[in-house]
């Protein structure tokens, strides 16, 4: 009987401790979890300080730099090829430290890993990486950067159709939010006032880009792209209403908004020197409205690469995980490797995707590259998104096809 009451008081001590160390563990998972919740801002910080360092280099670096050193390392007319290879060079020290980020914390899983903890703390271990990343890239020859540019074209496209997968499933999540469920009995007229809202601005947009970038009859290009909007826009409603379809009426209409303010961003990237151009020469001197537009083009780059770096759920292949308390709020693998290839993108936006020619001063991407850059990044976006919608009638189409021509087997 002793023994049994020995045993007895020690399983219940064992217990106690147990059950008194459960909320300090709560409390330790929770504070992880914030903490790692904030950092995200940290790393947005050090993007957008990159950009603007970026932009200080491409603008100003000529006037820091000898002229003898154009010359040394450019030739001739060197000016332009010190702003690229510079801007290149900070893109590439950023892309450095958030690849180095992205493979010490790739396949992170639970907060209690040592890799969370390098990704949430450890700053000063991370602040000399990070001087030791952009700098390492300024003792590099200039043919080294030069085909890290020709790469970062690559990584930019890749950040672009990440972006865009990204914005897809989210106009999806929005359709699925505003319109009603049948289950729950909701109503329609909310959602069903939204997509006629989007579609009404849409139409307006389109006639906008008529009045303000069609100034004569001789402006093919532009009727070309504004024309191929509107009609793309026109068989997307028509898929969107088709008897066989007949879903996704609000986020085919935020998707018609986002083709058509497509279509503007990349008109007003064509360059100042085309007559049908909405640019404004080169004078000296530069606006407000430059200047303001100019950082709100960097601000849109770091809410890009910001968004789509913790976007991780739209581009994981199994939904039916089942998250549990300890595990981490967003992938920390998949959050630097689009920084990474938000670096390359930012570079390219940058240089407007040539590293072969000059920018002006408060530019951002602009030039006939990033014109069709863009254009093409709208066909594309059109694309996948009507598919999205007539992909489940072409596999059901095929399985009642298949189900069809099954030869009979019975006796």
């Amino acid at each position: 009987m002793a023994g049994e009451r020995t045993d007895l008081r020690v399983s219940e001590a064992v217990y106690l401790e147990e059950l008194s160390r459960t909320p300090q563990k709560k409390i330790d998972v929770s504070v992880e979890k914030r903490k790692s919740l904030k950092v995200r801002y940290y790393y947005g910080i050090i993007f957008l300080t990159t950009n603007f360092v970026a932009w200080l280099v491409r603008d100003y670096i000529q006037r820091v730099i000898p002229e003898n050193h154009f010359l040394r390392t450019c030739g001739v007319g060197g000016h332009d090829c010190i702003q690229t290879i510079g801007v290149l060079r900070i893109s590439f020290g950023c892309f450095i430290f958030f690849f180095l980020m992205f493979l010490t914390t790739l396949n992170t899983n639970k907060l209690q890993e040592v890799r969370n903890a390098w990704h949430s703390g450890w700053w000063l271990i991370k602040c000399v990486l990070l001087v030791i990343s952009m700098t390492s890239p300024f003792f590099l020859h200039s043919e080294y950067v030069h085909f890290y540019g020709e790469f970062a074209r690559i990584g930019a496209g890749v950040f672009l159709a990440l972006q865009l997968i990204s914005v897809i499933q989210f106009i999806a999540w929005w359709n699925n939010y505003w319109m009603p469920d049948v289950k729950r009995k909701q109503s329609c007229s909310l959602g069903l006032f939204m997509s006629t809202v989007f579609y009404v601005a849409s139409i307006c947009g389109v006639v906008a880009l008529y009045i303000l970038y069609v100034p004569r009859s001789s402006c093919t290009l532009n009727i070309f792209f504004i024309t191929w909007t509107a009609v793309l826009l026109i068989v997307m409603m028509l898929i969107t209403l088709h008897s066989k379809v007949n879903r996704g009426l609000l986020s085919s209409g935020i998707m018609a908004a986002y083709v058509v303010f497509l279509c503007w961003s990349a008109i007003r990237s064509e360059p100042a020197g085309d007559k049908c151009s909405p640019q404004k020469q080169v004078t000296g001197h530069h606006d407000w409205i430059t200047v303001f537009s100019f950082f709100i083009g960097i601000c849109a780059i770091v809410m890009a690469t910001f968004s789509t770096g913790i976007d991780s759920e739209s581009f994981q292949f199994r939904k039916d995980e089942v998250e549990e308390e300890d595990d981490i709020p967003y992938k920390y693998g998949f959050f630097h490797l689009v920084f990474s290839l938000g670096a390359m993108y930012f570079a390219m936006l940058f240089i407007n995707w040539d590293l072969n020619s000059s920018t002006r001063t408060w530019s951002i991407d602009v030039g006939w590259a990033s014109t069709w850059v863009k254009i093409i990044n709208e066909w594309f976006a059109a694309t996948i998104y009507m598919w999205k919608l007539i992909s489940p009638v072409v596999r059901q189409a095929k399985i009642v096809d298949e189900g069809a021509i099954q030869p009979d087997q019975s006796c």
